[in-house]
Parts: structure tokens; sequence; C-alpha cells
């Protein structure tokens, strides 16, 4: 076991044409993360397999399903909950200690800007490919258009 996560070091940069309260709700709103946590056309995020408690040491649940069925299962351990500017917690699967210190963190930042908000994700994207990177940018798209006023 490690000390410190694995992996590249990434950050995204979304606008947003929304209020910052309006995106920080979408990061903790089940019926919302359903509408925009599929990182691909014809995936789902059913709003029960979601569960969020955002306070320190409460985690939010989610299970994106493929085209064919297949779960894909997280778990996120929130760590900071700022409400509305900034939110850290881990990002792992059911099968990882979220206390492991080589559980990877990520950090989401919201700016208000002129009416949008200025959303900025730090994560670590632990695929070689940075597949992860292109998910991420792909519900960050979806939440944007979601929330467009």
């Amino acid at each position: 076991m490690t000390d410190t996560p694995t992996g590249q070091p990434f950050t995204l940069r979304q606008t947003i044409d929304a209020p910052r309260a309006t995106v920080f709700k979408a990061w903790t709103d089940p019926e919302q993360i359903s509408r925009w946590f599929v990182p691909v056309d014809g995936w789902s995020a059913p709003l029960s397999e979601i569960s969020v408690d955002p306070r320190p040491g409460g985690t939010w649940r989610v299970s994106m399903v493929d085209d064919t069925g297949t779960g894909y299962p997280a778990v996120f351990v929130y760590r900071e909950v700022v409400e509305p500017e900034r939110l850290v917690f881990t990002t792992g699967t059911p099968d990882q200690d979220p206390n492991d210190p080589a559980i990877a963190t990520a950090t989401v930042t919201l700016a208000e800007r002129d009416g949008k908000t200025e959303m900025t994700y730090q994560g670590i994207s632990a695929d070689p490919d940075q597949s992860e990177v292109g998910g991420w940018q792909a519900m960050f798209a979806r939440m944007a258009d979601q929330l467009a006023s």
C-alpha cells in the first residue's frame, strides 16, 4: 500500500450559465445528479442508486449503468463542504477503504462571475489513457447544458 494517490493530476474548468448556489445544488441533489452524472449518451444514473449526505464524513453514492445494463458503482466521501463554494471528496469504488491515504481526493471550487459560475475540478486520474478525464468533461458539459438559464 502506498501513502499517496497514484495517477496523473488534472484540472478541468467549466463555465456554467447559472448562479453558484444552483451549481452547488446540482452537486448535492440526487435528482440533479441523476441527470448529469453519466459520461456517455445512452448511460443512466438511476435515482434509486443515488444517496447524498453532504457533510464532512458523509457519503455520496451513485451507480452509472451502461447501455447493456452493467452498473459501475462509485462512492465519494466528503472531506469538506463549504456551501456554495467548495466540495472536497475522495473518489473510489465500494470495495476501497475511503480512509486509505492512497485514495484520490477531488476538489470542486465554484466562483461566481457576472451571474455565471466558473467551476474548477481538480482530481487525479488513475487511468493511464486519461479516459476518466474525458468522462468528467462529458458530465460537466451535460451539467452546463441542464443548468443554463
